[in-house]
């Protein structure tokens, strides 16, 4: 696979859902090429479809018509060959293990040395400003630490893709600007591909290469806005006529595609 090859390729994606109140057409003809390296958010209204085509990507769900590949597999392929790591909405921390414990699970499995696995769990931890708490079980700290927990967990992983459900939806402001400012420049060291679900538009400004603008349900790709900022983006970049006039074209997007109850 070359660089102008799409890590992960959808086409003409189509999802419903069968429920007991009737069929919900979720996705709907969804197509989206993303490249190598790319940090691409996607931001729309409550129900228009992020997470669900995320947990596409990651064989979480499986798409009533279309395609999607990853790194050139289907999803449940990429999931075996454990090409990307995943981060819920929800912390998903095993009860019975330590902080600790659960950063290692995926390294355990992956068969990494014990100073390795070290190694990963003291950096991840650090990134995260969990220093201190990796003997601690999940009960024991709050869900915005649980959280950072579990993004933990997914950067020990270290997989070239890291899908992101709203990771930071539940942190305050400022640790959630911290971490920001951690992920870009963890992806700008390691030149990851992440595919990013937020209902921020500043942090999906701030963050993103691209940013996927999506309807409400049926969930279709409205926009697709190219960011002209630079990588290297201090948080006061935020602040810039550059980075609102992003902001600004995200917000018409999105309104241009919400359909308004009286």
């Amino acid at each position: 696979m070359n660089d102008k090859t799409p890590v992960i390729q959808a086409k003409n994606l189509d999802l419903t859902f069968q429920t007991n109140d009737g069929p919900i057409h979720a996705l709907k003809d969804v197509s989206l090429d993303i490249m190598k390296g790319d940090f691409v958010s996607f931001i729309g209204p409550s129900g228009c479809g992020k997470t669900t085509f995320l947990r596409v990507i990651a064989a979480l769900e499986e798409p009533t018509g279309g395609s999607v590949t990853v790194n050139g597999m289907t999803p449940d392929e990429a999931r075996r060959a454990r090409a990307y790591g995943y981060v819920f909405q929800a912390a998903g921390l095993y009860p019975w293990r330590t902080i600790e414990g659960n950063i290692r699970l995926p390294l355990e499995i992956m068969d990494f040395s014990k100073s390795e696995m070290r190694e990963r769990i003291d950096r991840v931890l650090q990134l995260v400003d969990l220093e201190g708490f990796g003997k601690k079980f999940p009960w024991q700290l709050s869900g915005g630490m649980q959280q950072r927990a579990s993004i933990a967990r997914a950067l020990a992983f270290d997989a070239d893709i890291l899908l992101m459900d709203e990771p930071f939806g539940a942190l305050d402001e400022i640790v959630r600007d911290h971490l920001n400012e951690q992920l870009l420049r963890l992806w700008d060291k390691t030149h990851k591909t992440i595919g990013f679900v937020t209902h921020s538009i500043p942090e999906a400004v701030y963050l993103s290469t691209r940013i996927v603008v999506m309807s409400p349900r049926p969930g279709r790709i409205t926009d697709v806005i190219e960011n002209t900022l630079p990588r290297d983006r201090p948080l006061d970049i935020r602040d810039t006529p550059e980075f609102l006039e992003i902001a600004h074209r995200v917000r018409e997007g999105l309104r241009a595609g919400h359909a308004y109850e009286d």
